[in-house]
């Protein structure tokens, strides 16, 4: 199956956030909520898509696509509403899915799919692009987990690009279901669950935090990286949300998103 889906979010002449464009193809099904969500702080409002997984996908030999642009000034809260689930195909091969967004001058991007569960003998690479302008804001959320209760994970192969402004502020790729290097204590040290958020946001952390198997830090470039280590996925949105509070922006990258 080769899916594609396009989001566009802009401005219109009442300075409200809107869906312009949009187009879906199963599995990757784009639902905006009607009306709009007023955030705390600015006074623009922000439109909300959930982003449903229509059908069982990712198998192998899938390839799903999908693209959004944040235009200028715009803000856009897109979600998941459920896990998903990748699994083999009943042929030889792996599946793929990418996520390449733009967010303009202004924009603001918040992208919080729910996690994704890599099961036996799957192989999936996963490959998100950002492109920011120079003052735009972006938050983007991955949560992985090893496998079903008692199951061994498949392979994945995960990589984040994020650029603002052409200077690039993330270069990050990781592997899971590698045996050889699970065997290593210095690799998710026995975790079944890894949850990582990318933050290019108002302010800087300006040292790094950690605790009970969290981290926040900040990047070379501009922007921070939490990443949160765990048993079960609850328990590592629960970490990842202890080290967001850390961040100088903690109060409004914590607070409940609908």
């Amino acid at each position: 199956m080769k899916a594609r889906a396009r989001l566009a979010v802009e401005l219109d002449s009442r300075g409200r956030s809107v869906v312009r464009e949009l187009s879906s193809a199963s599995p990757l099904t784009l639902m905006p909520r009607r009306g709009a969500v007023r955030p705390a702080a600015g006074p623009a409002d922000r439109a909300v898509v959930h982003l449903v997984n229509s059908v069982t996908s990712p198998l192998g030999g899938d390839e799903l696509d999908l693209r959004v642009r944040v235009g200028a000034g715009a803000r856009l809260l897109l979600r998941g509403v459920a896990a998903t689930l990748v699994l083999p195909g009943h042929r030889r091969g792996g599946s793929r899915s990418t996520v390449h967004v733009e967010v303009a001058e202004g924009g603001t991007l918040e992208y919080l799919p729910e996690h994704t569960v890599v099961t036996a003998r799957a192989e999936h690479e996963a490959e998100f692009r950002a492109e920011l302008a120079q003052d735009a804001l972006m938050r983007c959320r991955e949560m992985l987990v090893l496998g079903r209760s008692n199951e061994r994970p498949g392979l994945l192969r995960t990589s984040t690009h994020i650029t603002r402004g052409e200077v690039p502020l993330v270069r990050q790729t990781l592997e899971l279901g590698n045996s050889r290097l699970e065997a290593s204590a210095g690799y998710l040290a026995g975790a079944r669950v890894v949850a990582t958020e990318s933050v290019v946001w108002k302010n800087d952390p300006v040292e790094p935090t950690s605790g009970e198997w969290w981290s926040l830090t900040s990047l070379a470039a501009g922007g921070a990286t939490a990443l949160a280590l765990a048993p079960d996925a609850v328990t590592a949105q629960h970490r990842l949300t202890e080290a967001l509070r850390t961040h100088p922006d903690g109060k409004e990258l914590t607070e409940e998103h609908w």
